[in-house]
């Protein structure tokens, strides 16, 4: 190793030391923003020989439901450019495996565990919540309202009363801190947090996969056994980027940015732009390390940008109004 490189190191260990890390989502404290998506590493016993779960902001573990759920007909991949399209249609044990087989390994890490739930009706959100809310080890939940590639559930995600109803619903059903997780396959997806916010929600998780499809002209058939699927990976980061600033601007609890983000430079920009903590989503695929090596160099980034904390540069990003590219009266 050089010296210069010697030094870098050197210097990340005494930001990291000397930087405080913690953010807040609601009743929510995390030791640090860097947090992993839903259904992108798996339980987490699959990346731990990758990662040390310890230094993670939280872990959200795959989706689950009520019941076990076998997921949609293969294929269920395929590979876009910049990306990845996806058609699991949320493939679980249900909710007991988790809590007898899953949950005591994941409690045993220092890294909170924010379970996602996905129910097909109200009642259904609000017994699974329940039912969390009495096992050890579970530090919040994040309501899934918002996957693509399943029938039922996506409908409250896309409509603010039946987001606020089942928002508060869970809210009003249990103790733990709630996230809800929004779709951008949505006219307005401000007015969609804004009910989230309404219903008592702690955070917005903003965003889930952008409906997408792949077809082989071959054989003239789609290439997802669903037919459609979720786009995620670095292709949406624009897209997520504008929900995050556009919620984060509209309501007054934090939100949680998620969409293509795989590089320090992606987590500051989603910090600016307004989020309080992100989630590494499909970069978890191509780089089982991304989330160590971004946790190693968030304090030199935030360092740079002359703060001293993670919470002072959320929602730092400076706007000016844009200019009418003709003057006001011409047609």
């Amino acid at each position: 190793m050089t010296p210069e490189r010697v030094e870098e190191a050197f210097a990340n260990m005494r930001n990291e030391t000397s930087m405080d890390l913690s953010t807040q989502l609601g009743r929510l404290q995390l030791q640090n923003p860097i947090l992993v998506a839903s259904g992108t590493f798996g339980y987490a016993r699959e990346m731990s020989a990758f990662v040390d779960l310890n230094r993670l902001g939280a872990i959200v573990p795959k989706t689950i439901t009520q019941e076990p759920r076998r997921g949609n007909s293969p294929w269920r991949t395929v590979e876009t450019p910049a990306g990845m399209l996806n058609s699991i249609g949320l493939d679980n044990d249900g909710i007991d495996a988790f809590i007898s087989h899953h949950l005591p390994y994941l409690k045993e890490f220092e890294a909170a565990t924010i379970v996602s739930i996905a129910g097909r009706t109200e009642t259904e959100f609000i017994s699974m919540a329940q039912k969390l809310d009495q096992a050890e080890g579970v530090s919040a939940l994040e309501l899934n309202i918002s996957c693509p590639n399943v029938s039922g559930g996506v409908d409250f995600g896309t409509d603010p009363e039946a987001c606020r109803r089942v928002v508060q619903g869970v809210v009003r059903a249990c103790h733990l801190p709630v996230l809800a997780k929004l779709t951008p396959n949505v006219t307005d997806i401000v007015s969609i947090a804004q009910a989230a916010a309404t219903g008592g929600a702690d955070a917005i998780s903003v965003i889930n996969t952008l409906l997408g499809m792949a077809v082989n002209w071959r054989d003239r058939r789609p290439m997802l056994g669903n037919g459609m699927g979720g786009v995620s990976g670095p292709a949406i980061k624009p897209v997520a980027l504008r929900c995050v600033y556009q919620v984060a601007r509209a309501v007054d609890v934090p939100v949680v940015g998620i969409g293509g983000i795989s590089t320090i430079d992606d987590v500051m920009e989603f910090l600016v732009a307004g989020a309080s903590a992100i989630q590494l989503g499909t970069a978890n695929f191509f780089d089982p390390t991304v989330s160590a090596r971004i946790l190693t160099q968030l304090p030199a980034a935030l360092a740079e940008a002359g703060v001293s904390s993670a919470m002072e540069i959320v929602g730092t990003l400076e706007h000016d109004a844009p200019q009418p590219a003709i003057p006001d009266g011409c047609h």
